[in-house]
């Protein structure tokens, strides 16, 4: 674009801009101050009624969870006893395993056999429990 169209250009924008101030002065059915006054109204109406809404429903989501509070704690309190009584099995479990390999191991480990006038001691080495 060369400099004259620009220029054109440009004092087009300035005429527009004014046309368009002096016909929105002479058609406005209120003053700019009307205007201002219904405008400020409008936008603290909109603010009442936002956090109108805001407080309604935060009451709501309160009283939600506090109804659900109960359920809540006694849920949280049956999975704690469920967890309890599991670790007590696996604690049980792992001492009787514990005893069992240990008894096994003892009784594994010798057998005596009595032969003749002696007695014999074999190591046996062995997977299976000594009970089985």
């Amino acid at each position: 674009m060369s400099a004259k169209g620009t220029l054109g250009f440009i004092a087009g924008s300035i005429v527009g801009v004014a046309a368009g101030v002096a016909v929105g002065i002479l058609v406005a059915p209120r003053s700019g101050k009307e205007s201002r006054a219904l405008a400020a109204d409008a936008i603290n109406d909109a603010w009442d009624n936002a956090r109108d809404s805001y407080e309604r429903n935060s009451a709501l989501v309160n009283d939600k969870f506090d109804a659900m509070r109960p359920t809540i704690s006694a849920t949280t309190d049956e999975l704690r006893a469920k967890v309890d009584r599991a670790r007590e099995r696996m604690d049980l479990l792992r001492n009787s395993l514990s005893e069992a390999v240990a008894n096994s191991t003892a009784a594994v480990h010798q057998v005596v056999d009595h032969e003749g006038e002696g007695a014999h001691i074999e190591v046996v080495e062995s997977a299976e429990p000594a009970n089985a």
